[in-house]
């Protein structure tokens, strides 16, 4: 008997102060209705627009099960196919007819996919610091909660925050993130080298060079990080640079991990049948939901590449759900990236006071209890959405800073 979806809605709520967008299909059964996340929090009103003007009446009327038929023709549908925007729109849609799927069977959504490969998901949490004082504080404030696998990173991505203009900037330069390459290098090898000096090899580390070297920079770099035998090197270089990962495994064991920019498959086609990368790092939402993700998961288990899931704070705890499960249900999962109920970035956490916040908003967002996260094993994704308590945190259209990064000279870069 077709379930037919009868209305799709978006919410979009800011509980932490990091803007999430989450879709609502209802259908023609009393009280079954999905939820998936959309969230692209920098552009989350064109995601809404896109939603509910036009992938609302597209799909209204239709057969919620037929879940791949009802991707493609999203996908398809406006002609000029993907696109970050685009992408999370139909994404949200896709995570919610999956979590319909599996409140229709009963089921948690991992059991869809033939159950569980493992108990529950190990992670790695974020540690940071404007200083290694304050970086050593923050380890081990979370080492202290059993946590062993930690992404480490003194002051902002590459060392830069949001300022003024440095003195070594021509005159008139605006305000941004200035980075300095040569020091960013240098000061995270010392990081590294005190790190292990005061841990040993107790603590599993990981970092995020967030494309912030130019490539040629990332090959000497990768290579002097291997002797403090990290999880993985993110990012090193840019996505349209990927032709350089070929030079960084010819010098470097250090272990790669990329992908949270991935749109298409064209992304992440060569980068995985080439054995480049170790981990595939894809935002589900960004790349399609559920259904993509899943299609790229099985790609990378032929070559033995890894999923470690982006898992940042701007993603709602049912986005975090979708990847915990996929994690549960595939044999090369690798790690997973893990800000779900916590704040991943001590520069904000002193606008997320309320730790309640996100889970009074979302009941029954999954926990972090020591390394491992665990599914709730309700039907579906497991994770409501309290609708009246999300309004009261509305979210912030101003300008993106962070994404304003500048070199030394005060021209634009990649951030």
């Amino acid at each position: 008997m077709p379930v037919i979806i009868q209305n799709v809605r978006t919410i979009s709520t800011a509980p932490e102060g990091i803007n999430l967008t989450i879709v609502r299909v209802e259908t023609d059964i009393p009280g079954l209705y999905g939820l998936g996340c959309a969230t692209f929090a920098y552009r989350h009103l064109t995601v809404e627009h896109l939603i509910d003007t036009y992938l609302k009446p597209l799909v209204v009327g239709r057969d919620a099960s037929d879940i791949e038929q009802l991707w493609q023709l999203m996908h398809q549908n406006a002609y000029w196919r993907s696109g970050p925007i685009q992408n999370s729109a139909i994404g949200g849609i896709d995570m919610a007819l999956w979590d319909i799927k599996g409140k229709i069977a009963s089921m948690p959504v991992y059991q869809l996919w033939g159950g569980k490969h493992r108990e529950a998901v190990a992670v790695y949490r974020h540690a940071n610091g404007a200083d290694f004082e304050e970086l050593r504080d923050s380890i081990d404030r979370i080492a202290s909660t059993g946590v062993t696998h930690l992404r480490v990173q003194l002051g902002g991505y590459g060392g830069g925050s949001y300022r003024e203009a440095p003195k070594a900037a021509p005159q008139g330069s605006p305000r941004g993130i200035y980075l300095d390459a040569a020091a960013y290098m240098r000061d995270t090898l010392k990081m590294f080298k005190r790190l292990r000096t005061l841990y040993g090899d107790r603590l599993r580390f990981c970092h995020d060079v967030h494309e912030r070297l130019t490539p040629s920079d990332a090959i000497v770099f990768a290579k002097e990080l291997e002797v403090f035998n990290l999880l993985f090197l993110e990012d090193p270089v840019p996505l349209e640079q990927q032709e350089w990962l070929r030079r960084i495994r010819a010098t470097a064991t250090t272990p790669i991990a990329l992908g949270e920019l991935f749109i298409t498959t064209n992304d992440w086609r060569e980068l995985i049948s080439e054995r480049l990368i170790d981990y595939a790092r894809a935002h589900i939402s960004q790349i399609g939901g559920i259904t993509p993700a899943r299609k790229l998961q099985l790609f990378a288990e032929h070559y033995g590449v890894r999923t470690a899931w982006h898992g940042p704070g701007d993603m709602s705890p049912i986005g975090h759900a979708a990847n915990i499960h996929l994690d549960l249900a595939s044999s090369n999962f690798g790690i997973q990236e893990w800000s779900g109920t916590e704040p991943p970035n001590a520069v904000i956490q002193a606008i997320r006071a309320q730790r309640g916040a996100l889970l009074e908003v979302f009941p029954g967002a999954l926990e972090c209890r020591e390394d491992y996260v665990y599914p709730n094993e309700k039907p579906g994704w497991g994770v409501d959405i309290d609708e009246e308590r999300a309004a009261r945190y509305p979210c912030d259209d101003s300008v993106t800073l962070w994404t304003q990064t500048r070199g030394v000279d005060g021209s634009l870069q990649v951030p």
